[in-house]
């Protein structure tokens, strides 16, 4: 077979040929940028995508530094740092425990709340209009499919701000 007609039936798959990794990671970063542009116009430009995951795991009942640390794959140090800062700019804050002794429940405050909303309405935004152009629940079921051949039938990890 020569190159000409590999090519041509890759075309006539829709494979392109690229490889699956880069095209998860591409798709990944250039989705976050968008997002990211878009929520920093709407006045949330001191937030990254591992502020984001940080109130995912905080929102509800709160995490202790210790368990944010663990839900985002990153050292209970850089954790308290992460919480240090978002504390700072008002949008969490430390209570105590309910189960008593040192330990601090880091919680969210209204702020973050109100990000959260926005950033849901944003996200919302992004997908419609994606969805114009791509067969969103045909990917997501896709790559649903994926995740479970990687990671077995169990809960899907959670979405860490690092690379291993």
């Amino acid at each position: 077979m020569t190159r000409n007609e590999e090519t041509e039936g890759s075309e006539a798959t829709g494979d392109t040929g690229i490889e699956l990794g880069f095209l998860l990671g591409l798709g990944f970063q250039l989705l976050i940028g968008e997002f990211t542009r878009r929520l920093d116009a709407a006045g949330y430009g001191d937030l990254r995508p591992a502020h984001g995951m940080a109130f995912q795991v905080l929102k509800g009942g709160g995490a202790t530094g210790t368990e944010l640390g663990e839900r985002l794959g990153v050292t209970k140090q850089a954790a308290g740092q992460l919480v240090d800062d978002l504390e700072k700019r008002g949008y969490v804050r430390r209570e105590p425990h309910p189960g008593g002794g040192r330990r601090k429940l880091v919680v969210l405050t209204p702020a973050a709340e109100e990000h959260l909303a926005v950033a849901g309405r944003v996200l919302h935004e992004l997908e419609a209009e994606l969805g114009t152009r791509v067969d969103l629940p045909a990917l997501r079921r896709e790559l649903t499919g994926l995740l479970r051949a990687l990671g077995g039938d169990g809960e899907l990890p959670p979405l860490r701000p690092v690379w291993h």
